[in-house]
């Protein structure tokens, strides 16, 4: 669920006002130098319709290639303005339709039937009929290796085939039931593009401007990690109900412009030279909650904030020191210290968003003197400079902040304090978001611990990035190697019960958190945001981005 923090002052504190002065010049000097083709200055109107927006955002990251960049947390920010979906799930997890007006399954869950509006078509005049859904529903359980775009990790692995019935009405077969194909479409990744923009080239589908969608906005300009400027389609008249506008969009343009400063980006709001700032720090949201200004906190269906230990690399081949560091980390402390209110402790690896989540906490409570223990028993003892060793070597880690989430090196920094109590030797070594990318990979030989959140359509889809069965993810580097993991995972893929399925799923997360091969750290914020009070109607879905297609400003 989304949290929504909105004050009654509008007027910035005195207490910032200084700085904020500081900063609003140093945006000034920033909303000239290659801002595309729009003002980068909001232009509210007194109505209902119009004006324009600009959102300041980190990064707008390395590649628009749509099945390696779709579930970023930043291009995601860019396409979920110029791109449809099926269905639309809300972020208590609930499907509605959306180009899907409805759907029925049989009896095993292994065909369902989807029936589509008519009248649909990209922006680039093609019709999103039921050929333009097969083509995307094979593009996402896919991908293109000939080309090397891959599949979208979470869609259903049981996926055989689509058939376009009539021009509104697409049937879809999977080998095994699958409970949760439906809200899968509602996943970040499941996002209708043109089929002539699917036919091209890496390198075309990598432009944006050739990447053709049916959503409310289209792209008017774009600067590789600098800037993208979208104005709203008139024409536009099949968005989800539950959004609250199902027409055109109110705002008539949307400038996505990059900064990584996030008190750059904030003063920016402050200060009426920007109407949304991404990414705002946990204490900057502290701090703004009382100035008049929304800040918005939601939190995704899918995977806490946490580390994917990688279990073929030491010190995690060994199951005594990977639950040494769950009892070894005080999650409090990290909640108080770093984070607000918003932010909550993590009760399994799922965020309570997820239906089916289960309360596995115990598992990695915080109890340095069982971590102790748990050290002393896989054969670790102190040296001289405190650090634990065996066989004559130490006990090293090194964690990389995950440079999505603002706080992540902060809470990286306080966990090595933590582990370092324990004896660990812990470094921390930051990378920007592009060096993240081509350095540090999960299950790399050269990564032990792996900090991540991710996501999902359906817990049913979970267990995909579990091991390398079926093409899955391999988090934890056990192949298919965990017997309980595999058939946990057929089990619950395979289910046509929900009562059934979600039993399954409380056995797989006790399992993965006894094992710890998971760490959760927290509940996850994911994208929070803080906006102008002058802009209302932002609705979140189930992936935590924003849609403004409802949005005005006053």
């Amino acid at each position: 669920m989304k949290t929504i923090r909105t004050s009654h002052r509008a007027r910035p504190s005195r207490r910032g006002f200084r700085t904020l002065t500081a900063l609003a010049a140093t945006v000034a000097l920033l909303a000239g130098c290659g801002g595309g083709d729009s003002d980068a200055g909001s232009t509210g109107s007194s109505s209902s319709d119009g004006g324009s927006i600009t959102f300041l955002i980190d990064s707008l990251g390395s590649s628009w290639v749509p099945n390696s960049s779709s579930i970023s947390s930043f291009q995601g920010n860019v396409y979920n303005q110029i791109y449809d979906k099926l269905v639309y799930v809300d972020d208590n997890g609930e499907a509605s339709p959306w180009i899907a007006e409805s759907w029925e399954n049989n009896a095993d869950y292994t065909q369902f039937t989807l029936h589509l509006k008519s009248g649909v078509t990209f922006s680039d005049g093609e019709k999103l009929d039921a050929a333009a859904v097969v083509a995307n529903l094979d593009y996402w359980a896919k991908g293109q290796a000939d080309k090397g775009i891959p599949s979208i990790g979470l869609f259903p692995k049981t996926y055989t085939g689509a058939t376009a019935v009539d021009d509104t009405t697409v049937t879809v077969a999977f080998s095994e039931p699958t409970l949760g194909f439906i809200p899968t479409l509602g996943y970040a990744g499941s996002v209708l593009f043109a089929p002539k923009a699917l036919e091209g080239s890496a390198e075309d589908q990598a432009d944006l401007s050739k990447n053709f969608g049916s959503g409310p906005y289209v792209v008017q300009s774009w600067k590789a990690d600098d800037s993208v400027v979208l104005v709203k389609r008139d024409d536009y008249a099949w968005g989800p109900a539950a959004i609250g506008n199902t027409g055109a969009a109110h705002i008539e343009q949307i400038t996505f412009k990059v900064n990584a400063d996030p008190a750059v980006r904030t003063a920016a709001v402050q200060s009426g030279q920007a109407d949304v700032a991404y990414n705002p720090t946990p204490q900057q949201i502290n701090d703004l909650k009382g100035d008049g200004f929304t800040v918005y906190t939601p939190v995704y269906l899918g995977f806490t904030n946490g580390f994917a230990l990688n279990t073929q690399v030491a010190p995690f081949d060994d199951v005594k020191v990977r639950q040494a560091v769950q009892h070894g980390i005080d999650r409090d402390e990290i909640l108080s210290t770093v984070y607000t209110e918003d932010w909550k402790a993590a009760r399994s690896f799922f965020n309570d968003t997820v239906p089916g989540v289960a309360d596995e906490s115990a598992e990695f409570a915080y109890d340095p003197d069982q971590a102790a223990q748990l050290l002393a028993e896989a054969g670790y003892t102190e040296g001289a400079d405190g650090t634990l060793t065996k066989d004559g070597q130490p006990l090293e880690l090194t964690l990389y902040p995950n440079p999505y989430l603002g706080a992540s090196k902060q809470v990286d920094q306080l966990i090595a304090t933590q582990l370092g109590k324990l004896g660990f030797k812990v470094s921390v070594q930051a990378y920007d978001v592009i060096t993240y990318g081509e350095k540090i990979k999960v299950g790399a030989a050269n990564v032990a611990a792996y900090e991540i959140t991710r996501s999902i359509g359906d817990a049913s889809t979970a267990a995909n990035v579990f091991t390398d069965a079926n093409s899955g993810e391999n988090w934890f580097g056990l192949g298919q190697s965990d017997q309980t993991i595999d058939e946990l995972g057929a089990s619950i893929r395979s289910a046509t019960d929900p009562t059934a399925r979600d039993q399954d799923l409380e056995a797989l997360q006790k399992h993965v958190l006894e094992q710890a091969y998971f760490i959760p750290i927290t509940q996850i914020v994911q994208r929070p945001l803080l906006t102008s009070p002058k802009l209302t109607g932002l609705v979140h879905d189930s992936t935590a981005f924003a849609k403004f297609a409802a949005a005005t400003l006053d």
